[in-house]
């Protein structure tokens, strides 16, 4: 194979100045295994199966408004493609660049009944709207002795690596909002989950917010139903039953797992259980705990740096609930507690290596 046919091969992007091959991610991505509803389904990647959950929630509620920064052509993503022409400039519309305005906004509105989703253009400028989402959308409904609420508003957010983005384009900040009573919070692992998720929560009673994992919105193909249909909010998945280990993670980080379930049956004849979390807030502790019991050992991953991390409120659970059932400690393979490097992302992020190397670490403890 020659440099060009190099450069041509599938999963390749661009030689480096020493002549090594970088490859254009750090997993291979697996798509669920059949639609979760029947029906007609249509080959989408994750971006078009969310402007289509979009479309499909602008459709069915008269009162549906989609805004953020940039998405009046498409935003950066692409996600609300055609919408604006279809919906007119009343319905889908820009913002000024202020989160803070974006997330009032999008309170008041929910809050006279309208459906409101809301774009943040990157998970790692929701921080200015952070007061607005955890203090007032959150406490609105208590606050007020259910007199009033943010039901059917709606935050999407990209998140999480995605290979060149550095500390201001990387973040996944889940387990900010996963302290927040009030709130809602879910991260799709691929374009079914993305629109079930998205127009479960946009029909939702209480505040949401989807984190869209950016490096699945082309990656990320699937058959998707036609058809409007809901996920479950709060309703983990198990993705491949096994005996010997538990692998829980959530968006992009499923993927790399089930690749991990994979090596670690091949090399080390381990039987994992594979299973996606889907939900940060509420979690699904019973799916969690109940294939804890029945395996001995569980591995978290997660991109987000390790302390304080969501995955220390699984680990603390899972404690909780079957320490007898244990035959080695609870163990957390993710991000380092450092700002999310550029250059350095891949020995940031937790690939498969690090992965197989934890499951042989809780195998032979």
């Amino acid at each position: 194979m020659n440099v060009l046919q190099k450069l041509a091969s599938p999963g390749l992007k661009t030689l480096s100045r020493n002549g090594l091959v970088r490859h254009s991610s750090h997993f291979v991505y697996q798509p669920d295994g059949k639609p979760p509803v029947e029906g007609p389904t249509q080959k989408m990647n994750m971006f078009q199966a969310i402007n289509q959950a979009m479309d499909i929630a602008l459709e069915q509620n008269d009162s549906a408004l989609v805004f953020g920064e940039d998405v009046a052509f498409g935003g950066v993503f692409r996600c609300s493609m055609g919408l604006q022409k279809k919906y007119g400039k009343h319905r889908v519309f820009n913002t000024p660049l202020c989160e803070q305005g974006i997330a009032g906004f999008a309170i008041g509105v929910a809050n006279t009944g309208a459906q409101a989703i809301a774009e943040m253009q990157f998970a790692d400028y929701i921080f200015p709207a952070f007061d607005q989402i955890v203090n007032e959308a959150a406490k609105y409904r208590y606050r007020s002795g259910n007199l009033y609420d943010c039901g059917s508003l709606t935050f999407r957010a990209p998140c999480g690596a995605v290979g060149h983005g550095a500390c201001y384009h990387s973040q996944s900040p889940e387990a900010y909002f996963a302290h927040t009573p009030g709130l809602k919070v879910v991260v799709p692992r691929g374009p079914n989950k993305a629109k079930g998720l998205l127009l479960a929560c946009v029909k939702d009673s209480d505040p949401c917010i989807v984190f869209e994992p950016k490096t699945l919105y082309r990656a990320a193909v699937e058959e998707v139903p036609v058809a409007a249909f809901e996920s479950p909010i709060g309703k983990a998945d198990v993705l491949r039953t096994g005996t010997d280990i538990t692998l829980v993670g959530w968006g992009t980080q499923i993927h790399v797992l089930q690749e991990v379930a994979n090596m670690a049956k091949t090399q080390l004849d381990v039987s994992c259980e594979v299973i996606d979390l889907v939900s940060i807030l509420p979690w699904d502790k019973e799916t969690i705990c109940n294939s804890v019991k029945k395996t001995g050992r569980v591995l978290i991953a997660h991109e987000a740096p390790l302390t304080n991390g969501f995955g220390a409120e699984l680990a603390a659970t899972i404690q909780e609930e079957c320490f007898l059932h244990l035959e080695s400690p609870v163990l957390r393979v993710t991000g380092w507690d450092t700002p999310f490097p550029h250059v350095f992302e891949p020995f940031y992020i937790p690939d498969k290596h690090r992965c197989l190397a934890g499951i042989r670490k809780l195998i032979n403890y």
